[in-house]
């Protein structure tokens, strides 16, 4: 990577990126693109830097990486894009092509079309240029610019087998804390392990921008690891309320949205991680719960079954439905189906209440979905509809014991796997747990599969077994026993974890 110009000329020159990053708002965004490309800071900006990433002074050399953690509205997406044109016109790469090559500028994200918004912001700063405008060659696609110099920007899916087999110049990871993450097939931390090599032949940068969300993935390992003065120099994290970075919000907006949700307010404004949320179940746990090789089971004489819809209009969400019968203590799934938009609901009813009679089953539980839209369909063709008098965080919270000690007998569907494994706690003010997806996830099938699980186990509770609390008073140890229907697994992990501290077993 050999700079034609430093990044600082080009972003007061308004014949290059003099329009892109303007004015005293932008100044904590030029400060940092700056300091990320190696260029010395001044005194005053040197202070603005410290603020943000906790480091008294800018690296002495350009990073590998800039991790900027951000509240909602901060400016990031065009920061990143304005890094993307530089990187992609002002920098010579020709020493790092092959003849007849051409670089990538990969933009990913959760999904092209948030991808686009960060396209759209390359587009525009090079088209703004007067003159790098000059190096777009022809008209661009809805995701390619084709530059002059043998760089190409392009959208690409977040998926660590797309970013295979390219010579990347540099590459923007953007809202990283909504990829899928630990547990997913396509995890951020192995999307980002493929695209690295991508970018060790050209050493070009990776500009990584996000809002904040749960503790957990690569955005939070990154800041953990490496925000403020201890972290590795070859990575810049930044972190900083959406105010810092824009001071042009309106302050009453943002406290209006600390009102509605302080919780979400503190890590979309505020630029903090959330503590109220956390994974509900782990990929290992539920794949243990699956029949290999099984995805779907036949009737079986003289065994009862159990339905539960979750229903939908057929525009937005799926159509659901799980079909289950008990074996002993065990909740067995039998059957799901999912009708994907856009479906007709007069037709889905028809092919679920078909399945539901083909099993025996003439009385089916669904959510409060629709009232009577749901109700009367179902009536119509000798499937009593009843509501379910559990709500769906309350079907999920139950489904979680019954899971962890081995009550659930799953059918092989990747589907249902990742949207259990997708499921949030969280955690309110209040101290009261509820239960979804994440954001931009779906959890339609496992809604009516965790439905039947509670219908099923309510008819058989978990097996009775001795429970005991451990205490120690001050001269003697103290064992009592009580006889119980609890989770036997919560309860001797208790009982073991106090034995273990007080070094008496």
């Amino acid at each position: 990577m050999k700079p034609r110009v430093t990044i600082r000329t080009a972003l007061s020159d308004p014949q290059l990126l003099g329009g892109a990053l303007p004015g005293e708002s932008w100044a904590i965004w030029r400060t940092l693109l700056i300091a990320a490309m190696g260029e010395a800071l001044t005194d005053d900006e040197r202070n603005a830097f410290a603020a943000v990433t906790g480091r008294d002074r800018e690296p002495p050399q350009r990073v590998d990486e800039i991790w900027c953690v951000v509240g909602r509205r901060g400016g990031k997406t065009r920061a990143a894009g304005t890094l993307a044109a530089y990187v992609a016109t002002l920098c010579d790469w020709t020493d790092k092509l092959a003849p007849g090559e051409r670089g990538v500028l990969p933009i990913l994200a959760a999904s092209t079309s948030q991808a686009d918004r960060a396209f759209q912001h390359v587009l525009g700063v090079l088209q703004h240029s007067p003159v790098l405008s000059g190096q777009i060659i022809g008209q661009p696609t809805s995701d390619t610019i084709r530059l002059s110099n043998m760089i190409d920007v392009m959208i690409k899916p977040a998926n660590f087998r797309t970013v295979r087999s390219i010579t990347a110049v540099a590459a923007i990871a953007d809202e990283l804390a909504f990829w899928q993450i630990e547990g997913s097939k396509n995890p951020d931390r192995e999307i980002l392990a493929a695209l690295r090599p991508a970018l060790i032949t050209t050493g070009g940068p990776l500009m990584v921008i996000s809002s904040p969300y749960a503790r957990r993935g690569e955005l939070f390992r990154a800041y953990r690891s490496d925000y403020g003065p201890e972290g590795d120099p070859s990575l810049l994290v930044a972190k900083g309320p959406s105010k810092v970075f824009n001071s042009t919000l309106p302050q009453s907006e943002i406290d209006k949205a600390f009102k509605r949700d302080p919780s979400s307010a503190t890590a979309e404004y505020g630029g903090e991680f959330r503590i109220d949320v956390e994974t509900l179940l782990v990929r290992e746990t539920v794949e243990a719960a699956v029949d290999l090789n099984t995805t779907e089971r036949p009737r079986l004489p003289g065994v009862h079954y159990y339905g539960f819809v979750d229903p939908s209009g057929g525009s937005a969400d799926s159509m659901t439905l799980a079909v289950g019968h008990l074996e002993g203590t065990k909740a067995v799934i039998d059957r799901t189906i999912e009708k994907r938009p856009p479906f007709s609901p007069e037709g889905t009813t028809d092919e679920f209440a078909a399945v539901l009679a083909s099993f025996g089953i003439n009385r089916v539980v669904g959510d409060r979905y629709g009232g009577e839209w749901c109700r009367e369909p179902f009536r119509r063709r000798g499937i009593e509809y009843a509501l379910s008098d559990a709500p769906k965080s309350e079907l999920y919270l139950a489904l979680v014991p019954a899971l962890n000690s081995g009550r659930v007998a799953l059918l092989d569907n990747d589907r249902v796997i990742d949207q259990l494994v997708g499921l949030e706690r969280r955690t309110s003010n209040s101290g009261r747990d509820s239960v979804d997806h994440a954001p931009g996830g779906h959890d339609d099938v496992a809604n009516a599969i965790a439905g039947v699980v509670f219908m099923l186990l309510q008819q058989q509770p978990a097996p009775t077994i001795y429970v005991g609390s451990y205490s120690r008073g001050p001269s003697q140890n103290q064992y009592s026993c009580t006889m119980g229907t609890r989770d036997p697994f919560r309860e001797l992990e208790a009982i073991l974890e106090e034995a273990a501290r007080t070094n008496n077993r």
